[in-house]
């Protein structure tokens, strides 16, 4: 097991949606940059690291972990946030941890019993996943479905599960929520906190829900009717 000292510097990257989100804690002060970057993660997402690194007087071989968002989310993206910490941990054996994107968005609401996390997965579908935030624990698996198909778990109550995530600019089960997402400062308080391991370089992983990440051209065009 790789232990990780949280009192010394880190840095967290969030790239699984349209907004970069990058985040370093160092000497209890914290230094970020949230950015809409549309689909040039790839171009500024380095730029952006540098930028921040510089502003805090520090580098890269000073991390005692670098925390990234191991997804559900956009594709690409994700990606592109393994492969840059990957890059960063593997010549100084910095410690990698996933923290899945789905706790992050139900870690934004920690005084509600029960959490409906919902991240837009395009193609009408949301990336979803329900969580009993009093004993911090999980209680479906990751899932990708149609909004209407979505099911409370068993014997829970609608009026006692709160939603959460940008999947809520639409209406969910009935479920009212806030349209909100984390940053990277959130991924690492919910590493500080939570059980995620921490793995070396070569092992570090993705969630992946969805075997299809694109709708084709015949299912576009049923939608666009």
């Amino acid at each position: 097991m790789i232990e990780v000292d949280f009192n010394c510097p880190i840095l967290a990257i969030d790239s699984g949606t349209n907004i970069l989100s990058i985040a370093l804690n160092i000497d209890g002060q914290n230094f970020s940059i949230i950015e809409d970057m549309g689909n040039r993660q790839s171009e500024y997402l380095l730029p952006k690291l540098e930028a921040l690194l510089n502003e805090a007087n520090t580098n890269i071989q000073s991390l005692s972990a670098i925390i990234y968002n191991q997804g559900p989310g956009m594709f690409t993206g994700l990606r592109i946030g393994i492969a840059i910490a990957q890059g960063l941990s593997a010549p100084f054996n910095i410690p990698l941890i996933g923290v899945p994107s789905l706790d992050a968005v139900a870690s934004l609401i920690p005084d509600s019993k029960y959490v409906l996390a919902a991240i837009d997965a395009r193609m009408n579908e949301v990336f979803y996943a329900f969580f009993d935030n009093q004993q911090k624990h999980r209680l479906t698996e990751y899932r990708v479905d149609k909004i209407e198909n979505i099911t409370l778990p068993e014997n829970i109550n609608i009026d006692d599960i709160q939603g959460v995530g940008n999947g809520f600019s639409q209406d969910i089960c009935n479920i009212s929520g806030r349209v909100n997402m984390p940053s990277a400062n959130d991924f690492i308080n919910c590493a500080i906190h939570g059980k995620y391991p921490a793995t070396d370089a070569d092992n570090a992983s993705l969630i992946y829900v969805r075997n299809k990440v694109a709708l084709t051209v015949n299912e576009q065009a049923i939608i666009k009717k």
